[in-house]
């Protein structure tokens, strides 16, 4: 499944399903094929996004004296992307910034 996240503040953000999923998860949200983040709601969108970065980052630094493919196993191996979630969510983090910034709400499937 294909993701459309819209803002009036931004540009528009595509996911594809699994990254969009992570990206629900990291809200402690359902994937859903449409909804909304209030802009009421982003400030506690963005701080379970930064929390959820500094778990990613954290486990990554405990396989910081490997090797790559050391790694990318080990990564695997505990079900995570070998892409850090900082990077798969940093485009959502900056939309969800910039529409709180405006005042403006997120949407997907609308």
């Amino acid at each position: 499944m294909l993701y459309r996240f819209r803002s009036k503040a931004t540009g528009d953000t595509l996911m594809l399903g699994p990254q969009a999923e992570q990206f629900f998860r990291a809200l402690g949200r359902e994937p859903a094929p449409r909804g909304i983040i209030e802009v009421g709601a982003m400030p506690q969108a963005l701080q379970a996004l930064r929390d959820a970065i500094e778990a990613d980052d954290m486990a990554r630094a405990a396989t910081a004296g490997q090797d790559d493919a050391q790694r990318e196993a080990a990564a695997a191996a505990a079900g995570r992307d070998p892409v850090a979630l900082r990077q798969r969510l940093w485009p959502l983090v900056e939309m969800l910034r910039r529409a709180q910034a405006a005042g403006e709400p997120v949407v997907w499937g609308v």
